[in-house]
């Protein structure tokens, strides 16, 4: 995968375009994110035990991976992602400015 747990990313197309926030889980199945603080839905619970209120929580849901860029942490900007195998180990690095993210 391109995009990993704990990258920062930027929002490409949505309702949320041009904002950047952190993974918090990727679904590599569905090819889908958690991101912190995009795509935030609501969701209605009803009331657990007798006397609460039920509630309207905003949890973020899944976005899919087509819709992120990652952001380099060197160059600061939004990036597609290569791959480089050195010593046998594969790195992943940044399109721009071609360090290792």
């Amino acid at each position: 995968m391109k995009i990993r747990k704990g990258d920062n990313v930027k929002v490409l197309s949505g309702k949320d375009r041009g904002k950047v926030g952190k993974v918090l889980r990727v679904f590599s199945k569905k090819r889908k994110a958690l991101v912190e603080g995009i795509n935030l839905i609501k969701r209605h619970t009803r009331p657990q035990r007798q006397g609460e209120k039920g509630q309207r929580i905003t949890m973020p849901a899944a976005i899919d991976l087509s819709n992120l860029a990652l952001v380099c942490p060197k160059c600061s900007k939004a990036t597609r992602v290569g791959f480089k195998i050195r010593n046998g180990n594969k790195f992943r690095i940044c399109k721009k400015c071609q360090s290792e993210v």
